[in-house]
Parts: C-alpha cells; sequence; structure tokens
C-alpha cells in the first residue's frame, strides 16, 4: 500500500516539475513556492474546518518547525535548479538520496537493513553514475542548488517520519502555511508581474504539489524509509519519459544503461526481503 502511494506522489511531483520547467526561469523559484502553497491553503481550508478538532493539541512543534524549514529550503531549491537542468539529469542526481536516507534510516530511525538491500541499493545507484555520465555535464548553478535539495529534502523525510502518527491534515496544513510565510518576505522583496498565459500552469502546480504531499505522508507513515528511498527509482523512467515528450530532451545511451540497472536494481530490491542477517 506505501508503494502505491509513493508511486501516485511520483507522477504529481514529476508533473509539477515540468510544469515549473515550462515556466522556466520567467518567475523567481520563492515566488513559485509561494503561489503553490497559497493554491494549497485554498484547496485544504474545507477540509482544515472539517476536521479543525485535530488542531486542539499539536505534539513536537519544534520537529514540525525543523520540518517546515527543511522543506523550504528544499522545494525552493528543487524549483530553482529544475529550471536549470535538463529534467532527466535533474531526477538523476536526485538519486544520491536513497543512500543516504538509507544510512539515515539505519542511523537516526533504527531501522535494520539487510546486506541485500544495501547491495542492492549501491548497484541502483552505480547506475546512477553511468547514467550521469560526467563528460557531458555542464557547468549550472542549479547543481549546487540540487545538491541542497537532496540534503535538506532527505532530513524532511527523517522529520516526516519522527511525525508519524500526527493527523495528515494537520502535517498539510502547518507545511503549507509555513511555505507561505517563510517565502513571502522573498517574493514581497522580488515579486514579478505574472503574465495571463501562466496564470492556470500556477494554479495546476499548487493542485499537483499539494495532492502529492498528501500521497507523500501517506507513504512514509505506511512504509519503511529504506523500502521507500530505493523505490523512488522510478521516478527516473518517469522524468526520461516528461523530458522527451515535452521538451525534447533526448538521453544518451549512458542514460538509457543507467535507468535500466536501476530498474532492475529496484525491481529486485521489492522482491528482497529484509531479514535482519
Amino acid at each position: 500500500m506505501a508503494g502505491a502511494w509513493l508511486i501516485t506522489d511520483m507522477f504529481l511531483n514529476i508533473s509539477t516539475l515540468t510544469l515549473v520547467k515550462l515556466i522556466g526561469v520567467e518567475l523567481p523559484a520563492s515566488q513559485l513556492v509561494f503561489i503553490r502553497a497559497i493554491t494549497g491553503l485554498v484547496l485544504i481550508l474545507p477540509w482544515v474546518i472539517r476536521e479543525r478538532a485535530a488542531f486542539s493539541k499539536i505534539l513536537h512543534p519544534a520537529l514540525h518547525i525543523i520540518r517546515i524549514l527543511l522543506s523550504v529550503t528544499a522545494l525552493t531549491a528543487s524549483y530553482f535548479a529544475v529550471a536549470r537542468l535538463p529534467l532527466a539529469l535533474f531526477t538523476a542526481i536526485n538519486f544520491t538520496r536513497p543512500l543516504l536516507l538509507m544510512i539515515m534510516a539505519a542511523w537516526i530511525l533504527k531501522e535494520s537493513i539487510s546486506r541485500s538491500r544495501w547491495l542492492l541499493a549501491i548497484i541502483g545507484l552505480s547506475g546512477v553514475g553511468i547514467a550521469l555520465n560526467p563528460g557531458s555535464i555542464q557547468w549550472s548553478w542549479g547543481i549546487p542548488a540540487l545538491l541542497l535539495t537532496i540534503f535538506s529534502s532527505t532530513l524532511a523525510t527523517i522529520a516526516t517520519r519522527y511525525l508519524k502518527g500526527t493527523p495528515a491534515v494537520v502535517m498539510m496544513l502547518l507545511y503549507t502555511a509555513g511555505l507561505s510565510l517563510l517565502t513571502l518576505p522573498m517574493v514581497l522583496f522580488n515579486w514579478q508581474p505574472v503574465p495571463k498565459e501562466l496564470i492556470w500552469p500556477l494554479l495546476f502546480i499548487g493542485v499537483f504539489a499539494q495532492a502529492g504531499q498528501y500521497c507523500f505522508i501517506k507513504a512514509h507513515w505506511l512504509g519503511e524509509a529504506s523500502i521507500l528511498g530505493p523505490l523512488g527509482y522510478v521516478s527516473l523512467l518517469l522524468s526520461i519519459t516528461a523530458g522527451y515528450l515535452v521538451f525534447a530532451e533526448v538521453p544518451d545511451a549512458s542514460m538509457m544503461v543507467g535507468s535500466a540497472i536501476i530498474l532492475l536494481a529496484t525491481l529486485a530490491l521489492s522482491f528482497t526481503k529484509n531479514n535482519r542477517h
């Protein structure tokens, strides 16, 4: 069940990133995040009103604040990066996250990870190295932004796991309201007029991202981080497809070979038991 929630989240996430990339660098990343957050607040308002009793007692407020700060950093950096990098490359570099997530899951969450899963995750990451093809990468400020995305989003995932049991409506309202408040000063300082043709794409970014956030929370409540991290490799295939269909980005041979290795490792991982030996 957790896998189904995660797959849905990946579809929504790739759709969101595709729209962000279509908008390109016309609007600041902080403004995109702010509009996405305001749209999300409007969408969940009826749900918040109906479930208002869930807000009578919010546990671990400091951890919620840490999660929001990490999420704002990750989301703003990722919107900046995806507008400046090929979609498949953006996703491929993100696949340093599963190994980092597995290490943190073992260290912070005390999850036991079998040797076979470690091996399959490493094989998958070797596929990422092949897919990246270092000789073809051109420098862009999107690259350090993406590295910041990887680190902060991985820590935000760990925080989400620690908050397991918190009502989803509470998690989503705090997250969305936090995005709005923390990006507001940047938006007021550097607001750019929004062209009419971008209004609908911006609204859809908010809709897709908010739905994806719900799926993300459900996935990480129902499944182990050590399993969900490597399963995210599937999004590389989704991004290659979207990059080709929408942006005419044709992956080279190394990207295809690396993607095949990643997919095979992920499929094998899904059938491997997490024994304690």
